[in-house]
């Protein structure tokens, strides 16, 4: 077994930044929609902020990732951190709903708590050079790992301040105002990782101080471009539904329903984010067993059943017990879909590959904050 403490430093890097960048996203998701509803905007302009979120951080993220291994995967990751640093500044600055939109949709933030922007796709590409292929699914796993327990710390270290801040005698507004002026803070924190990141991380060494770097094929992809295609529309298809339970949305759904105060929210959603770490961990020994592709497949149905039976428990303790039980084996799938995706391309045409599958995901989730948030979110006030 490969330990971790024989990742190179650039490996070392990767972990910290996955580290840091979900920690932010738990943190914020916890309070975003609250904030926004603080901030005096409607359910519907809510939920198309929150789709435009997903569609603006697709097409910046297709196009990142898709220049990644030509232009640089160092330079890539570290434009991405900027615009997470603008769209927190944006947020935290303003009410106005068009300012928002655009912040939504050119920034990267996450409304979901979960991965958005190119970042995995160019750090997963990155990851493949720095262990061997057979250890690439176990380090997978370690990865998501901690980013689970980043994500929980996150919504519980969210869920925790905007409490006692409120305790202070900060209204509801202020107390969401200086966490997502936090958010933005940390942008600031990853894009300086980033920097430290060495050029063994590129394609080749020296391959990001190229000035001029070859035309760039269709979507990043030359000999994979069939199978990633295949791959992707399987993946889009997966992500829809998933796309209507966003973290922020289940948060406010709790609050609405059960009246649930936000500490306790953070702590709903760190033990549930600990369960999926915990759970991308136990896909190695599952693979190991049945293969990659039957653990992506074996995972899904029990976990898509759990989550339709959250909205019929009738007491809070038993939605969330069901909603822990089914964050236990919700993210088996993901570290090897990951290194699948890794194992069948071409080493420059990591990043796109992952990217394009990816944004795959997100443009067919895209849609459902909007659809869920009109027809779904009134009613919970019954």
């Amino acid at each position: 077994m490969l330990s971790l403490h024989a990742l190179t430093l650039d490996g070392r890097l990767l972990f910290s930044t996955r580290i840091v960048r979900l920690f932010a996203y738990g943190f914020l998701s916890v309070v975003l929609v609250l904030y926004l509803m603080q901030a005096g905007l409607s359910e519907t302009q809510i939920g198309l902020l929150l789709t435009l979120t997903l569609i603006g951080d697709t097409v910046i993220s297709l196009w990142i990732t898709m220049a990644a291994d030509r232009l640089g995967r160092r330079r890539m990751l570290v434009a991405g951190a900027a615009l997470m640093i603008f769209a927190g500044v944006l947020f935290a600055l303003t009410k106005n709903f068009i300012i928002l939109l655009i912040a939504a949709t050119i920034g990267v933030i996450s409304p979901s708590g979960y991965e958005v922007g190119p970042f995995l796709s160019i750090e997963q590409a990155a990851l493949s050079h720095a262990v061997p292929d057979r250890e690439r699914t176990r380090v997978f796993a370690w990865y998501n790992l901690v980013g689970s327990f980043a994500t929980a710390s996150g919504a519980l270290s969210g869920g925790m301040i905007a409490q006692a801040l409120q305790g202070f005698e900060f209204t509801a507004f202020e107390t969401y105002h200086l966490m997502v002026f936090s958010y933005a803070a940390i942008g600031l924190m990853l894009a300086l990782l980033f920097m430290r990141l060495s050029s063994a991380v590129e394609v080749h060494d020296g391959r990001e101080n190229n000035l001029f770097p070859a035309p760039m094929p269709l979507l990043g992809l030359h000999r994979s471009r069939g199978v990633v295609l295949k791959l992707s529309a399987l993946f889009a298809l997966d992500a829809f539904a998933g796309g209507f339970v966003l973290q922020s949305i289940m948060a406010y759904w709790f609050q609405i329903r059960f009246q649930v105060e936000p500490a306790v929210l953070g702590s709903i959603f760190f033990g549930a984010n600990v369960l999926a770490g915990l759970s991308a961990l136990a896909a190695v020994r599952v693979a190991s067993r049945i293969g990659l592709i039957k653990t992506m497949v074996f995972t899904h149905i029990p976990s898509n059943i759990l989550l339709m039976l959250v909205p019929l428990m009738p007491s809070l303790p038993l939605a969330v017990a069901v909603l822990l039980i089914r964050f236990s084996i919700s993210q088996m799938d993901v570290p090897t879909r990951q290194s699948y995706i890794m194992a069948v391309v071409s080493p420059d045409e990591r990043s796109a590959a992952a990217g394009v599958t990816g944004v795959a995901r997100t443009i067919r989730s895209a849609r459902c904050p909007l659809s869920s948030s009109a027809p779904c979110l009134p009613p919970l006030r019954c």
